[in-house]
């Protein structure tokens, strides 16, 4: 379990959370939802030590997150990626390996076979030499959940990672959380699509610089908290097209 106390993330001295606390549960999939620019990544940096914290404290497994850092797996924002980098499919997916393998050691057989073994639970074997670059939105975001694959880390954490895929692509993914969530990790998810949350998110987190509600969906997906956290018009729209559905 992650456990966040008292956590203050600033940028150029300003404060985007004060005094944040909050927990995230193995064996779920959790979601962080809020509108553009309420601090949903930078939450997850200053959760991951990846931006400077004023103060606060972090655990897993109630040991300092800083020191368990190769148990955990982060899936950036596409957009943050560096495309133009010349490496493969396959080598990317290997990366993943590195955090468990010590210090001056290289993979050998047993990470290669993991790789390709990965590569097939993502249904990505035949691009294993394409460049990274080259490769559509769902087919790139798939290479990186096998990077987490090979990792096998206790903490998996994807940044928008639905962002621009096929439905196709989409759906795999989710797949493949379910099976995490099933094998006890915690998985945490910054997501856009209000539309799904119920479907995809045992738990949720909203956020707009601040905590406006978490706990389990049912409990915390309402009209007066996405009316809170975004505004009265979308949770109206939102809620209406739920009514709709259930009429």
């Amino acid at each position: 379990m992650i456990k966040v106390r008292d956590l203050t993330v600033a940028y150029d001295g300003t404060p985007v959370f004060t005094n944040l606390s909050i927990q995230f549960e193995p064996g779920k999939i959790t979601g962080i939802i809020g509108p553009n620019g309420a601090g949903k990544s930078t939450m997850i940096k200053g959760i991951l030590g990846l931006i400077n914290q004023q103060n606060g404290k972090v655990t897993l497994h109630d040991e300092p997150i800083a020191k368990q850092l190769k148990k955990i797996a982060y899936v950036e924002q596409r957009a943050a990626l560096d495309l133009t980098f010349p490496i493969n499919v396959f080598d990317t997916v290997l990366t993943g390996t590195y955090p468990n393998l010590g210090l001056f050691n290289v993979p050998g057989t047993k990470e290669k076979n993991a790789t390709k073994e990965a590569l097939e639970d993502v249904k990505l074997s035949t691009f294993s030499q394409r460049q990274i670059g080259e490769l559509s939105g769902g087919q790139l975001q798939r290479v990186f959940v096998a990077r987490a694959i090979v990792q096998n880390a206790d903490v998996i954490i994807l940044d928008e990672p639905f962002v621009g895929i096929d439905m196709k692509s989409e759906a795999d993914i989710m797949a493949i959380l379910k099976q995490w969530r099933t094998a006890g990790k915690t998985i945490i998810v910054v997501h856009h699509d209000l539309n799904k949350v119920t479907t995809y998110f045992d738990n949720l987190v909203i956020i707009n610089h601040g905590i406006t509600a978490c706990g389990a969906t049912s409990d915390v997906f309402t009209k007066e908290n996405i009316a809170s956290a975004f505004s009265g018009d979308l949770s109206s729209i939102l809620f209406e097209e739920e009514e709709d559905q259930h009429a």
